[in-house]
């Protein structure tokens, strides 16, 4: 299989959902809580399906079960079978998201029949002074985490960084964080929905109920680990692709294109995801043609290695794959 795949959004009202993706991304709605826009998902519920070319109307769980190792990678498959590991979104924070953590891959097994959810974050825009909470600030027990809680000064441990376009962060599991308001970012992450939601700033949805805190179970899942910076460093450079995040879970580059760049991944093994985070592209290949724009995403399958990328202006994309 030789063509680049996209799919429909699959959006999601969120209670803290705002206006960017239909304005800033050009997400197909009339609605203005829109939160988040799923890209790429084999979420059970929420699969993904093809908007273009032969394969229109297919959804992600049938195209794997089709073409298997010559979509995903041969080494993927043989890791996930046919289920796609990775959940792809673009998260528009109107208001603050609720204080939260996901579980490594054991206990979300354990506890879920589910994947863990590392997860990395590209901001996309951010209006003055918006933040986004990342880790802890200081060394502080578990005991000391349940009296700031029970207390509501749990921001006072918190670290918080006021953010701009092009700041990265990594997530693995059991790193507590929150995305705050006037935020929109590009999320990459395991397949999972799993979230131990552990303080939502006491607000309430349209009907006065309270969304479900998740206390109990996210004891076990911190991790309380300090670090100096949360933030990502990273170069951008011009016409090239420059890796931002690695673990075992995906791989991230930037990739800032002025100019025809050809594509060569006979070194990998797996499929390739690009989102369009600035500017606008075409992808060529063969005899087939396709626009990428701001806020669109495309999948390569593994056995499309060789292809060329042509900005419509200065582009800006981010690149992901499994190592």
């Amino acid at each position: 299989m030789k063509q680049f795949l996209k799919f429909d959004p699959i959006l999601k009202d969120k209670i803290w959902g705002g206006e960017k993706l239909k304005n800033l991304l050009n997400k197909t709605t009339d609605r203005n809580d829109v939160g988040e826009s799923w890209e790429i998902s084999d979420v059970e519920g929420d699969t993904s399906i093809v908007s273009n070319g032969a394969l229109e109307g297919t959804d992600l769980k049938e195209l794997i079960s089709r073409y298997k190792g010559d979509l995903v990678g041969e080494k993927v498959f043989a890791q996930f079978a046919e289920k796609f590991p990775l959940l792809i979104k673009f998260i528009d924070a109107k208001e603050a998201l609720s204080i939260q953590l996901h579980p490594h891959d054991d206990l979300a097994r354990e506890r879920h029949n589910s994947f863990g959810k590392t997860e990395m974050w590209y901001v996309m825009q951010a209006d003055e002074k918006a933040n986004l909470i990342v880790g802890f600030k200081e060394e502080v027990t578990s005991e000391e985490y349940k009296h700031h809680l029970e207390n509501k000064s749990l921001t006072d441990i918190l670290n918080i960084d006021e953010v701009k376009e092009g700041d990265v962060y990594f997530i693995p599991t059991g790193r507590v964080h929150a995305i705050g308001a006037g935020v929109l970012l590009a999320e990459i992450q395991q397949t999972s929905d799993i979230t131990y939601r552990i303080y939502d700033w006491d607000r309430q949805d349209s009907h006065g109920n309270y969304r479900d805190l998740h206390t109990d179970e996210a004891i076990d899942a911190i991790d309380y680990v300090v670090k100096d910076s949360y933030r990502t460093n990273y170069r951008k450079q011009q016409n090239s692709s420059t890796e931002m995040v690695s673990c075992p879970y995906f791989t991230t580059n930037i990739v800032p294109i002025t100019d025809v760049f050809s594509i060569d991944h006979s070194d990998k093994d797996s499929f390739v995801i690009y989102m369009c985070v600035k500017g606008n592209a075409m992808f060529v290949a063969d005899n087939q043609k396709e626009t990428l724009q701001k806020g669109e995403t495309i999948l390569v399958p593994n056995t499309l290695k060789h292809f060329s990328i042509h900005p419509l202006e200065n582009t800006e994309l981010l690149e992901v794959y499994i190592k």
